[in-house]
C-alpha cells in the first residue's frame, strides 16, 4: 500500500504528518465512551473506598483531573483537533471483585470531527491521578485496559467495542 492508498489519515502524500482537514465535514452531534482499570491492593481499594487518602479524596480527584484531561486532549495529543465540549463526565469506581477502580469517561460535542482522543485522554489522566494519589499505600499498581469502548456520530459512523470493556 503506497502512502497515497494509506488509510492513516494524520500523513500527507509525502508521508509528513499534518492535522488532517475537516473544513468541509458537516458539524454533527459527536459523543464518545473510554474506560480503563487501575489494578490495586486491597489496602489502596480500602483507600478509594472509603475517600479517606492521605491526600484526600482520590476518586473525586481522579474524576476532576480527568475531566481536565479531556480539556486539554489537543495540548498533549499533536495532531488532536482542538474541540468545544459540551460535556464530560468522569466516574471512577471501586470494582472490589475486580481488585481495582473502573474509570469511564463520556465526552460530547457538536464539532466537524469526533470525541474519541478526549475520552481516552480523560481516562488516562484519570488513571494517572489515582496512581498518583495512592502510590503511598501502593507503587505496585497497574494501569490496564484503557479503551475506547464506544462513539457515536460522523461519516464512519457508530463504533462499539467487542468483548471486555
Amino acid at each position: 500500500m503506497g502512502k497515497e492508498d494509506s488509510p492513516l489519515t494524520h500523513f500527507d502524500a509525502a508521508g509528513r504528518p499534518r492535522m488532517v482537514d475537516v473544513t468541509q465535514k458537516a458539524e454533527t452531534a459527536r459523543e464518545a465512551v473510554a474506560s480503563g482499570f487501575v489494578r490495586m491492593s486491597a489496602e489502596a481499594l480500602e483507600i478509594v473506598r472509603t475517600r479517606r487518602g492521605k491526600k484526600g479524596d482520590a476518586a473525586a480527584t481522579a474524576e476532576l483531573a480527568g475531566v481536565m484531561g479531556a480539556k486539554r486532549a489537543a495540548d498533549l495529543i499533536p495532531l488532536c483537533h482542538p474541540l468545544p465540549l459540551s460535556s464530560v463526565a468522569v466516574e471512577a469506581a471501586p470494582d472490589e471483585a475486580a481488585g481495582g477502580v473502573r474509570v469511564t469517561a463520556r465526552v460530547k460535542t457538536t464539532a466537524r470531527t469526533g470525541v474519541e482522543m478526549e475520552a481516552l485522554a480523560a481516562v488516562s489522566v484519570a488513571c494517572l491521578t489515582l496512581y498518583d494519589m495512592l502510590k503511598a499505600a501502593d507503587r505496585s499498581m497497574s494501569i490496564e485496559t484503557v479503551a475506547l469502548v464506544e462513539k457515536t456520530g460522523g461519516a464512519s459512523g457508530d463504533y462499539r467495542r467487542d468483548g471486555d470493556s
